[in-house]
């Protein structure tokens, strides 16, 4: 066992563990998941998945309900969880409706919040949705919960010296919770992607509990243990359009949206290979970006030769094994994973949370 804190001192509690090496008790803990989506970080959190060559071993985290807005976000979710989420805005839902949990979950929407957005913060309703995680968190009363959005958040001002994050934090510690937030990269955590993500955990005061985050596996640049490539994680990818072999990657699963030479824009542009690929975005309007490849080597600079990734190609970069899939258009199931929590970086997420619970 850690020492416990009498008194609440919130210096204590950002401490990294090593997840990979941690220790799993036969304790199982109940789970509520909002803002579900296709089920990323829900993924992470049951674990048992295996991807780019490593088995993610099963969490103690048993999934007992889940919720989303998006009808097609829910056909993925229960054909991948073989468990029906409730469809439906989360502001129309009875909270009676959802089951006490030891833990509640959830990444509330972050367009308002994101860099490449219009950046209008918590004056608008989807940029309040928040208070609907602390309506379930204050009913359910859970030992703990965990809350992602983009880094943007931090920046998106709320008053002179306060943030949209700072109103956040108030909030949910007026529930009764210690509750402390670290910006972590996934491409740290193994998935072949730099994507920056805010992760908020809370923890109910009267447990007087460590809040434990997962230490990073990978590193740029480091030699033992560096950054996934884009190319490592999809270059198998590149001659397997059509085949029966991969899900979600055939003609019909990929943009044929336009590129426009000479012209600096979102999406008009190929991923690197020697680099982790740059964040999947939910909302980039068929212009996501082209495949290191092209079908005109001698020329890299001929676009009419250039390929935008597939949707299993996206679903690669953030972590989504094969075998999950993707049942719907190719515009919902991009829009799925680039609304998705890494599973790999999840998993590594629950871990750290299970190791805060049980000690």
């Amino acid at each position: 066992m850690i020492r416990q804190l009498t008194v609440f001192d919130e210096k204590f509690n950002k401490e990294f563990i090593d997840v990979e090496n941690s220790i799993i008790d036969n304790k199982v803990f109940t789970v509520v998941s909002l803002f579900s989506g296709c089920g990323g970080m829900d993924l992470g959190f049951r674990g048992n998945f295996r991807v780019f060559n490593k088995y993610y071993e099963r969490n103690n985290f048993d999934i007992i309900f889940a919720n989303d807005i998006e009808k097609a976000a829910c056909e993925t979710y229960e054909y991948n969880f073989n468990h029906k989420p409730l469809y439906g805005d989360i502001r129309d839902i009875d909270k009676r409706q959802i089951p006490k949990a030891d833990v509640v979950i959830g990444g509330f929407p972050c367009q308002d919040f994101s860099y490449s957005g219009k950046r209008k913060g918590l004056t608008t309703d989807r940029g309040r949705l928040y208070l609907e995680m602390k309506k379930v968190i204050e009913y359910t009363n859970p030992m703990a919960f965990v809350a992602e959005n983009v880094d943007g958040i931090r920046n998106s001002k709320k008053g002179v010296n306060t943030s949209a994050l700072d109103e956040i934090l108030d909030d949910f510690r007026s529930l009764g919770y210690n509750v402390v937030y670290k910006v972590l990269n996934a491409a740290d955590y193994g998935v072949p992607q730099t994507r920056i993500r805010v992760i908020i955990i809370g923890m109910r005061k009267d447990l007087n509990k460590l809040i434990y985050y997962p230490k990073p596996t990978h590193e740029d640049g480091c030699l033992k243990r560096p950054w996934i490539t884009a190319k490592e994680a999809i270059d198998d990818l590149w001659d397997m359009i059509d085949s029966p072999e991969i899900y979600n990657h055939t003609k019909k699963d990929y943009s044929k949206a336009k590129f426009y030479p000479g012209k600096k824009m979102q999406g008009n542009y190929q991923i690197k290979p020697d680099r982790p690929s740059i964040t999947i975005r939910a909302e980039h309007h068929g212009n996501i970006e082209a495949h290191y490849r092209s079908t005109n080597p001698n020329n890299p600079e001929d676009m009419k030769a250039w390929r935008r990734l597939s949707v299993r190609e996206c679903a690669r970069l953030q972590s989504f094994p094969d075998d999950f899939i993707f049942p719907c258009s190719a515009s919902s199931a991009y829009k799925q994973i680039g609304n998705a929590v890494p599973p790999i970086l999840a998993w590594h997420i629950a871990r750290a949370l299970y190791y805060s619970l049980i000690n």
